[in-house]
């Protein structure tokens, strides 16, 4: 159907977990979560724009936080929800992904894009994953690489948020327990890899792929199916193991 995102979105093509809003940007898609006032998951392409500007450069980053207009306001975040310095308003989609024109990287600052991520994560391990994805993009035997971000919530644990319902359409967000980032890379020869991490919204350390996880395990967590239009038994056994870790990426990345 015409009005489908998922057959009209490149970063859809291989599945993405149920939830009650989807966003279809211009490079990149949000599975909204009204219930926890944030993405439920958020799904790319990295650099989904070298196959036709393969020789652009890099555009600055742009820093242009902002509320999502397409929310109901009383579902969505504003800049005065991530008023508390010890969270950052914390990318699922990163910046530096999204980075060969202005309206791409603009759109990654969408608070929609945003979670509650203590600020020793978000720069640190968070950062180291999302250059280690980064490069594996860059690998001559990689066509391209899907990545999908999630909140995680433990419901055996205290949830507490950021922000306040008093103020006028105030909303408050709860801070996630975790991240869980599933890394589907779809290689030259069209085999495709499977690589999942979960990482607790914590100041981690040691190398990202100290973080691997099964992918049906992470499914569990986050509430739904990951790369479920993926139609294969090898697909099965792949997110009933771990994967392995590319090389070891450096300690300081821009996210």
């Amino acid at each position: 159907m015409i009005n489908d995102p998922f057959q009209m979105q490149r970063e859809l093509r291989y599945g993405a977990p149920v939830c009650d809003q989807i966003l279809t940007g211009r490079y990149f898609s949000i599975g909204y979560s009204w219930y926890f006032r944030q993405a439920k998951w958020a799904l790319e392409i990295v650099n989904p724009l070298k196959p036709l500007l393969p020789l652009a450069t890099k555009v600055s980053r742009r820093n242009v936080f902002r509320a999502d207009v397409r929310i109901p306001p009383r579902f969505r975040a504003g800049l005065n929800t991530y008023e508390e310095p010890v969270y950052d308003r914390g990318h699922l989609v990163a910046s530096a992904n999204q980075d060969q024109i202005d309206i791409q990287n603009s759109e990654t600052f969408l608070l929609s894009n945003m979670s509650p991520m203590l600020a020793a994560f978000n720069r640190g391990i968070w950062s180291r994953l999302e250059a280690a994805v980064r490069d594996l993009a860059q690998q001559p035997d990689i066509l391209e690489v899907y990545v999908l971000s999630c909140p995680a919530f433990y419901f055996d644990q205290e949830v507490k948020t950021l922000g306040t319902r008093t103020r006028r359409l105030g909303i408050d967000v709860p801070i996630p327990h975790a991240f869980i980032k599933s890394v589907l890379a779809e290689k030259r020869t069209g085999a495709l890899e499977l690589w999942t991490f979960e990482m607790k919204n914590a100041a981690l350390d040691g190398d990202p792929g100290d973080y691997l996880v099964k992918t049906s395990d992470a499914e569990q967590i986050v509430g739904g199916r990951f790369w479920d239009r993926v139609i294969d038994a090898d697909m099965d056994a792949m997110k009933a193991r771990r994967g392995t870790i590319w090389p070891r990426t450096p300690q300081n990345a821009p996210n």
